[in-house]
């Protein structure tokens, strides 16, 4: 059926999930794990990563490496969302775009050096975007919660 949502099975799910428990976990542990062989999980872990179900990527604490200033921006927009959500897209220092309903029709995540770089980003690439009415800027003190071990349950 055309535009369906790609199905996964069971041992699908068990190698996203073991996959977000450690990204390094070879094939061949996965396989004895789910009950496949290596060759299979190699295919149904390309087919995945093909197919944007899942990403295998290295994730780190933003201080760690340099990024002290996150931000959550919330922003209004007047006419389609979609032309400013794309151009939010092409930022560098944004990692996070989502179409939202109530106070915003835009949230944006973005990581930045210091506050001298989000003011930067705000000032001269985000407000500039036609359709941009409001911004509204919720900077990180503390971040006390960051996971991505969710699961497909």
């Amino acid at each position: 059926m055309a535009g369906a949502e790609p199905t996964i099975d069971e041992a699908g799910k068990k190698i996203i999930e073991l996959l977000q428990a450690d990204g390094r976990m070879p094939y061949v542990s996965i396989a004895a794990a789910v009950g496949l062989s290596e060759g299979a999980v190699r295919q149904r872990v390309q087919k995945m990563t093909e197919n944007g179900i899942m990403q295998i990527v290295a994730v780190t604490d933003p201080l760690m490496v340099g990024f002290t200033r996150q931000a959550m921006i919330g922003i209004k927009t007047q006419g389609n969302t979609e032309p400013v959500a794309d151009a939010l897209c092409q930022i560098n220092q944004v990692d996070y775009v989502v179409t939202t309903a109530g106070s915003f029709d835009l949230l944006v995540e973005v990581v930045c050096e210091g506050d001298a770089e989000l003011l930067e980003v705000l000032m001269t690439k985000i407000r500039v975007i036609p359709g941009v009415t409001h911004t509204e800027s919720f900077v990180y003190l503390k971040l006390n919660k960051q996971h991505y071990d969710w699961g497909t349950r």
